[in-house]
């Protein structure tokens, strides 16, 4: 198998998932994602081999033709990446849950392109980092843009998804969490099914588990450093 350790070390990053979850008193299931981007194809071969289901992809383009590569394969494909608009078609439909649904627009145009039998998932990304360079709603328009998305009806909305802020710093990368998880609750308070917290990266998913993430999503920790 190509990526030899990638076994070992993801049974370690399940070790430490079980851990953190027994910390906070959580017993959902966590999924680990398999973050495969600059990687070709049989990073994807090695990751199922290993026990992962779920794969996750940033771009659209270099997403598709590991898809067209991998028939023989079963894989849940996760868009986790920026969306851009002229995107969207060739998106749906291709991917079992897209993690950055952050505005109207793209919903809409996400909508009017899914014309398959079933809605096609996504998360709602949320900047609870209130970083200017980064994607995703402001925390104080969700309430609203989860009432918009509700007019969707080819689409499904599954969650919200969050980046924390890139720093050493645990109690930000707490907060930014933490945050997330409180505009979930707020958000199922209001009558929005809202059951998955998409949060966490390689370097700080044990906090973003200990703040109750059902997905995580990991890339160097598995895979080793990406060539650019």
């Amino acid at each position: 198998m190509d990526f030899p350790g990638l076994a070992a070390r993801l049974a370690l990053v399940r070790e430490t998932v079980a851990r953190c979850q027994v910390a906070r008193g959580w017993q959902h299931p966590v999924r680990i994602v398999g973050v495969t981007k600059t990687h070709g194809p049989e990073a994807v071969r090695a990751a199922v081999a290993a026990g992962l289901v779920d794969v996750g992809e940033n771009r659209v383009q270099e997403a598709l033709p590991k898809q067209e590569a991998l028939t023989d394969l079963t894989v849940e494909w996760h868009l986790i990446g920026t969306l851009q608009r002229n995107k969207a078609r060739n998106a749906v439909g291709r991917f079992a849950l897209i993690h950055s649904v952050d505005r109207a627009d793209l919903a809409a145009e996400l909508d009017r392109r899914a014309t398959g039998a079933s809605p096609q998932p996504v998360l709602v990304q949320v900047n609870c980092s209130a970083e200017p360079q980064k994607g995703g709603a402001p925390p104080e328009s969700l309430p609203a843009l989860l009432d918009q998305l509700q007019r969707f009806q080819r689409l499904e909305v599954r969650g919200l998804m969050t980046l924390s802020a890139l720093t050493e710093d645990h109690g930000e990368q707490r907060r930014a969490f933490r945050l997330l998880r409180e505009l979930r609750d707020a958000g199922q308070r209001s009558g929005h099914s809202l059951p998955e917290l998409s949060m966490g990266m390689s370097g700080d998913y044990p906090i973003a588990v200990e703040e109750g993430a059902t997905m995580i999503r990991l890339g160097t920790v598995l895979f080793g450093e990406r060539s650019l």
